[in-house]
């Protein structure tokens, strides 16, 4: 394996990306949204409680997981909203951005290549199909697993200075938070980038391929609803138990996608 082709392969794809705003904006922008709008929206929910009678409120908690209940025992309404909200509601939202970053590299690599008539050179490159292929999931997956980690600094940071205005307290880092960011985020990250592979086969175009792929992110939407109802709730076992689960989804597309990329039946859909 020659890593020095493989790193020119990263590069040259990323160079593409950070050129392209139709890649660049949303992987930008869904992060700030998510890790600095969404947390200040806290600052809101001593408003909200105050309008909703004692009933609703613990209509709502009724409504939770037992086991997400008692992390929230011993806190005011609040309290108890501003913990639901950051540390819980929040968990599976944030698995959109690993996703959807690798998501929509990976569209631009596989397809956008293909549309701006440049795969042609690339496929006659000295490289293997291997080399080839590693250096597209790295350039997509390399990129989703900093994005995560930093947008997970920045916010812990602005969480962190919300919760404070009404808990007193920080409530990150956590073990929970720890074993997403650490664990499930970069399996995320290998569902994004490995469904892409499969779809990249069909798709003719880059808008094509990102409509198409953004279909994965059906499953956290669910994982939010299972949440919302109290058919589930985020803890460590959960989450631990989901990255295996993701990392084997990863495992499977990966062994389907590549019996797929083969330079030969690339250049023939040229």
């Amino acid at each position: 394996m020659n890593w020095r082709a493989i790193q020119a392969l990263m590069r040259k794809d990323l160079k593409v990306v950070v050129q392209n705003k139709g890649v660049i904006v949303p992987i930008i922008l869904l992060p700030l949204i998510l890790f600095i709008v969404i947390p200040a929206l806290v600052l809101f929910i001593p408003s909200a409680t105050a309008s909703a009678n004692s009933t609703d409120m613990a209509q709502l908690m009724a409504m939770v997981a037992p086991g997400l209940r008692d992390q929230l025992v011993g806190l005011t309404p609040d309290q108890a909203g501003v913990v639901f909200f950051l540390v819980y509601m929040m968990a599976p939202l944030f698995l959109i951005v690993p996703l959807m970053v690798s998501n929509v590299i990976a569209a631009d690599s596989f397809v956008g290549e293909r549309e701006r008539k440049t795969l042609e050179a690339l496929l006659y490159t000295p490289t293997t199909d291997g080399e080839l292929l590693a250096g597209k999931i790295l350039s997509a997956l390399v990129p989703a697993v900093v994005v995560s980690l930093v947008g997970y600094l920045i916010y812990t940071v602005t969480a962190d200075l919300a919760a404070a205005q009404i808990i007193g307290r920080a409530l990150f880092p956590n073990p929970l938070w720890n074993v997403l960011v650490l664990w499930v985020a970069p399996a995320a990250a290998g569902l994004g980038l490995t469904s892409m592979m499969l779809v990249s086969v069909r798709a003719k175009t880059f808008q094509d391929a990102y409509q198409t792929g953004s279909l994965v992110v059906l499953p956290i939407v669910l994982l939010l609803i299972g949440q919302i109802t109290g058919v589930l709730y985020f803890n460590i076992w959960l989450t631990l138990a989901l990255g295996l689960v993701l990392w084997i989804i990863d495992a499977v597309l990966l062994f389907y996608g590549r019996r797929t990329f083969h330079r030969s039946e690339l250049i023939a859909r040229l």
